[in-house]
């Protein structure tokens, strides 16, 4: 049973930190996991943290705080995006096994399914703040002024003909969409399919985009699967690049080209806003507070999916959640905001710090 709360150019790095105990893969572009060491020198299973690249420094920030300050070892945090995450979160019940996913997302029915499956029938999800999706480039570059509809218009695999049909997107400049942009070929890197980010994007953006048309609105009535793969099918001629689960990767290629546009979580905006700049969307700057009130078209809630049957194997998890829904860690003074986390209302957010006592007591009862 899935508890859910909360709102709603190219380069192969493989780059391994070690330290503190802690095998760190989030800066592994390709989103491929090599599996760490899951017992600690003393022999205590470590917490094994899989899933999205967005919430995997907030993840990580706070493990390391954790493996700091209390006596359990501090746990690992694998980058393997959102879909990547769920796939292996949902195998198998044990304490080598990944006990949270972190998700820029909600976990689908076939990934509850595949959880099901396999005998892990007790999954409590938390909402751990917001975060916004952006499209940057480099600050070396124009600013960009970019409506829902040209991001359609960019990247959409097939486009209206204006005669009732569709067409293979014949667009190769921003300024064939538009002519207030620029007259530079579209270049558009971004995550892969596995990554909850690209989810949102479509569904958020580019979905969107498309009921700017009245055929797609039409065919949205009418047919309401067909409309969604029109406006989610990403184009693959070369507009579009996927670049891994790996938002660093996508920063440093857009200083090296800046006539590119990236797709990335306002949190790595935030961290590198002296390098990247974000393009107004549909006349709304890609701010703290436009994201967290929802002004800002593309806004969304992240997860930490915590599997419930590990809370008795897996020593310090129920504590682990406990701290990241802590007020001192994602509250309004909190120290993940300073790794550019939007935090939840405060209603919600002790909704949140409710639903981590009860994970602290259900592990109280099974461990005993």
């Amino acid at each position: 049973m899935i508890a859910r709360y909360g709102h709603c150019l190219v380069a192969l790095l493989l780059v391994v930190v070690a330290g503190c105990g802690r095998t760190d893969l989030s800066e592994l572009e390709t989103g491929d996991v090599i599996p760490p060491p899951p017992i600690a020198a003393d022999g205590t299973h470590k917490i094994r943290i899989v899933g999205s690249s967005t919430v995997a420094p907030f993840a990580t920030t706070v493990a390391e705080r954790f493996g700091a300050t209390t006596r359990f070892p501090t746990p690992i945090v694998e980058t393997t995006g959102t879909g990547g995450g769920f796939k292996t979160f949902c195998q198998k019940i044990g304490p080598d096994r990944p006990s949270i996913s972190d998700a820029s997302r909600s976990i689908t029915e076939s990934e509850q399914a595949l959880c099901a499956s396999n005998g892990i029938t007790d999954v409590t999800a938390l909402s751990v703040g917001f975060d916004g999706i952006v499209l940057a480039n480099a600050r070396s570059a124009p600013p960009l002024e970019l409506s829902k509809k040209d991001v359609f218009l960019a990247l959409a695999a097939e486009v209206p003909n204006g005669q009732g049909g569709f067409q293979a997107n014949p667009y190769e400049k921003w300024s064939a969409i538009n002519p207030d942009l620029p007259n530079e070929p579209i270049m558009v890197l971004g995550p892969p399919p596995t990554s909850g980010t690209r989810d949102a994007f479509v569904e958020l953006g580019m979905e969107q985009g498309a009921l700017a048309f009245p055929d797609l609105v039409a065919l949205k009535q009418s047919d309401p699967d067909a409309f969604k793969l029109r406006s989610h099918t990403i184009r693959t001629d070369g507009a579009w690049i996927d670049l891994g689960e790996n938002d660093t990767a996508i920063i440093q290629s857009l200083i090296k080209t800046p006539t590119a546009v990236g797709v990335l979580g306002y949190s790595f905006l935030e961290q590198n806003g002296d390098r990247v700049q974000a393009a107004r969307l549909d006349g709304v700057e890609a701010s703290f507070e436009a994201i967290a009130s929802g002004e800002y078209g593309l806004s969304r809630s992240m997860y930490i999916y915590v599997k419930d049957q590990n809370l008795p194997l897996v020593p310090g998890l129920a504590e682990f959640v406990r701290e990241f829904v802590s007020d001192q860690a994602m509250g309004p003074e909190g120290y993940l905001l300073e790794k550019g986390l939007i935090p939840l209302p405060d209603d919600v957010r002790i909704a949140q710090q409710e639903i981590a006592e009860q994970l602290a007591r259900k592990s109280k009862r099974e461990t005993r």
